[in-house]
């Protein structure tokens, strides 16, 4: 029975990465293709003949490089902000008991419930009011307070699986209230802020509504919008550079996800040791 499970193991996750990885490479093949391929009825995964022009139009006509930069400018802000505000707030919010405790969770819940399109109109005219209706840096502060709840969320379940022992004992052998974070929480939570700084860069990256709506020039266009901008007034679509334009938009988040990946795996070894 242990002899056929084993292969039975590696058939089932063979499969599952092909599920997740289909979609890629489908969007691979149709940036390659020509027009008349992928508005044909025959549908293959190999192009019958390779199209790169479709990635020197993505990257020639719809200003994809200049959009992209805005998308990476307001997802790192964003991100870092996020951390920044989200670290000390969770450690204080796993570490409070009672009545603050439970409110304090509830409304980050409650702050969840609400759909976007109800509070885009309340953000854009706090926006305008202060001035920053049009620009990226009222972007990068709505990103941020859409995100930070539910990164609080994240950070405060880690902050809460650390054991208060580990402190008291820190403290115990004269470290004090600095030395106990940076040397015994910090290392634990790290998996959790890697994890929270994935999931902060992706949503800010990804994000469409908002820039839609908040974002009027076209230099302060981000990546959503432009590659939104393949899609002509008629409803036709520029299928080859929209899916060149979309594989060149994944890059920048797989560079992000390969460069914290090792530091959620230091960070793991970290918490095994200091555990």
């Amino acid at each position: 029975m242990r002899v056929l499970l084993r292969p039975a193991q590696y058939l089932a996750l063979a499969a599952y990465i092909l599920f997740l990885g289909f979609p890629l490479l489908w969007l691979i093949s149709a940036s390659v293709k020509s027009s008349g391929e992928l508005n044909s009825l025959t549908v293959s995964l190999l192009p019958q003949q390779w199209h790169w022009d479709n990635y020197s139009d993505a990257l020639d006509r719809q200003g994809l490089v200049h959009s992209a930069g805005n998308s990476l400018v307001v997802a790192l802000v964003s991100t870092a902000l996020v951390i920044l505000i989200a670290l000390p707030a969770s450690y204080v919010l796993a570490r409070l008991k009672g009545k603050i405790r439970a409110a304090g969770v509830g409304w980050i819940l409650v702050s969840q419930v609400f759909p976007v399109v109800l509070v885009i109109l309340p953000l854009f005219l706090i926006l305008r009011t202060i001035g920053l209706a049009d620009s990226l840096a009222g972007l990068t502060l709505v990103h941020t307070t859409y995100t930070l709840p539910f990164a609080l969320w994240m950070l405060q379940g880690y902050v809460a699986a650390i054991p208060v022992d580990l402190e008291e004992a820190g403290a115990m052998d004269g470290a004090g209230r600095w030395t106990v974070l940076r040397r015994i929480v910090f290392p634990l939570l790290m998996p959790g802020i890697v994890a929270t700084a994935m999931f902060s860069f992706v949503s800010s990256w990804n994000e469409f509504f908002f820039a839609l709506v908040l974002l009027q020039s076209p230099e302060n266009y981000t990546l959503p919008i432009t590659l939104n901008m393949f899609i002509g007034g008629e409803g036709k679509v520029s299928l080859g550079p929209l899916a060149a334009g979309a594989v060149l938009a994944a890059i920048p988040s797989i560079v992000f996800f390969t460069i914290l990946r090792r530091r959620l795996t230091s960070g793991l070894m970290a918490g095994a040791v200091k555990g």
